[in-house]
């Protein structure tokens, strides 16, 4: 099936890397394939900055901190197609810093990150050992899908 994408850039600095419109649509069509979701869906991805997704991340977590992504699963129960998923939120700078420190590619690394929040809107968790395995599974998978290497193996080079 199809996924819309809404894609949004807000107040992220213009030195800032991150990815084309199209490279994220592309991701999120590869992970709908690998999932066979048969439902046309629509769903937002917002990047923002950090002192935005401190503030989300402070109401709804109650962690005054920044993080890479935050989810939000829409709970509203709309008759039209396609069906709103909900939002992605993710901090363009975390995302960035994430990936130099952990030495990943940065397209690999920005892939994982939209890959997970879209997989946290589907109801995937990571709280519990064996929901964590499970999501895991599922981002590896994609992620080989797109030709990407296992975002959770630490690089040593």
């Amino acid at each position: 099936m199809a996924i819309v994408v809404d894609y949004q850039i807000e107040d992220v600095a213009d030195d800032c890397l991150y990815p084309a419109q199209k490279r994220v649509q592309r991701w999120l069509d590869v992970a709908i394939e690998v999932l066979s979701i048969e439902e046309a869906l629509e769903v937002t991805v917002r990047l923002v900055d950090n002192e935005e997704i401190t503030e989300l991340n402070r109401e709804y977590r109650g962690k005054d901190m920044p993080t890479n992504v935050l989810a939000f699963p829409c709970d509203w129960d709309l008759p039209e197609e396609p069906r709103l998923l909900g939002d992605v939120v993710i901090a363009v700078e975390v995302v960035n810093q994430e990936a130099k420190a952990q030495r990943k590619k940065m397209e690999e690394h920005w892939a994982h990150i939209v890959v997970h929040g879209f997989l946290h809107l589907l109801g995937f968790d990571h709280l519990q050992e064996q929901d964590a395995e499970r999501m895991e599974a599922m981002e590896r998978k994609i992620l080989q899908e797109l030709g990407f290497s296992d975002p959770y193996v630490v690089r040593e080079d």
